[in-house]
């Protein structure tokens, strides 16, 4: 029996360099499992469409679909956008499309944001930091901002820093604000580590502001690393096994 085809499912950006780490992390993905049949699909703004590639997948002669949506909080796009354009495609060809439970904030990205810190670090020649900030995109939904909220401070109790959590758009604080809260605290060094998956406008505010406040570093996004593409993997795998008919689990029993 073929597996289902993997599709990670992203936002979306104006921003080419979105697109470009997307598709490298799916590529990463793809290689992890040479087995599957992987695609990368956008929501809005830069192609290739979710309906392009459903489409695509098809005329392939798939019938079955992982969707797993490439977002790190279960907000707007998640709740409502994902379920709609997957629910259209589902009626379009009349075919089986699990969608996953999003990324998330996997305690694995700790690894990874750890890492583009360090290297921000490196190369501002930056050697001590007294205070972090956490940069995340921000959402009209309290719940998903308190989940960077707290994904701030784990990761400040784990650096033992004083660590706030900042937003690009849609809630307070902005990174701005952020970094001058710690510098009223007596903070002198203080660098920002991005919760973002790729680059766009919204990392790009959060830089500026973030710099213009007296940031001394601030991160990458965390882009096409591996410890991403083992959760995209783990999402599908849970995606997958929930495709499968009862019977056949039950089939050899």
């Amino acid at each position: 029996m073929t597996a289902p085809a993997l599709i990670t499912l992203a936002h979306g950006s104006r921003d080419p360099r979105s697109a470009e780490t997307i598709n490298a992390l799916t590529e990463v993905v793809a290689c992890m499992r040479p087995d599957l049949r992987v695609e990368a699909a956008y929501l809005e703004l830069n192609g290739p469409s979710f309906d392009a590639v459903v489409d695509k997948l098809v005329r392939e002669g798939h019938d079955e679909i992982v969707v797993v949506p490439l977002l790190l909080v279960e907000a707007y796009h998640a709740k409502v956008d994902v379920p709609q354009v997957v629910k259209a495609a589902q009626e379009r060809h009349n075919i089986r499309i699990k969608t996953t439970k999003v990324l998330g904030i996997e305690g694995e990205f700790f690894k990874v944001l750890d890492r583009r810190l360090r290297a921000a670090l490196r190369d501002n020649r930056v050697r001590e930091v007294d205070a972090l900030v956490l940069a995340g995109a921000g959402s009209s939904d309290p719940l998903a901002n308190a989940i960077v909220a707290r994904a701030a401070r784990v990761w400040g109790s784990h650096h033992k820093l004083p660590t706030i959590a900042a937003f690009a758009a849609a809630a307070p604080p902005a990174a701005s604000e952020a970094v001058r809260a710690h510098l009223a605290d007596g903070r002198r060094h203080i660098a920002v580590g991005m919760l973002f998956l790729a680059p766009g406008v919204l990392p790009d505010r959060v830089r500026e502001l973030a710099r213009e406040a007296g940031a001394v570093a601030v991160a990458e996004p965390m882009g096409a690393a591996d410890e991403v593409a083992e959760v995209i993997l783990a999402r599908y795998a849970v995606g997958a096994v929930d495709l499968v008919p009862l019977e056949a689990l039950f089939a050899d029993l």
